[in-house]
């Protein structure tokens, strides 16, 4: 498995017509279920390491209920790592673009 999408139904499904496997997640316990069996962390059934996946895509509105989680996962290096998309609607009001990110970090606009 090298790539997992936790997110809203639309998106998920949408991403398992490419063949990558994901959770349905609508509110932060489904999210944080989700986050923490892909990751190895716990909930009902763990993921076998041997599977975690390499890039766990979240969308930004599951992003937004663990924001605290994420970061603290961010933190440690281990894999996987972690992507955020926009939603159906868009990007969510006050987060950036990878575009504009780039601009801000490096002054050249992509």
């Amino acid at each position: 498995m090298k790539f997992y999408i936790i997110g809203e139904r639309e998106l998920v499904l949408a991403f398992k017509l490419t063949g990558i496997d994901g959770a349905v997640a609508e509110n932060r316990a489904e999210v944080l279920d989700a986050f923490n069996r892909v990751t190895g962390k716990g909930g009902i059934v763990n993921v076998p390491s041997g599977e975690i996946p390499r890039v766990l895509i979240l969308t930004e509105q599951a992003a937004s209920y663990i924001e605290d989680e994420e970061i603290a996962w961010q933190k440690t290096g281990k894999f996987p790592l972690i992507v955020e998309v926009p939603g159906l609607n868009g990007h969510l009001k006050g987060k950036k673009t990878l575009s504009d990110a780039i601009k801000e970090a490096v002054g050249v606009e992509v």
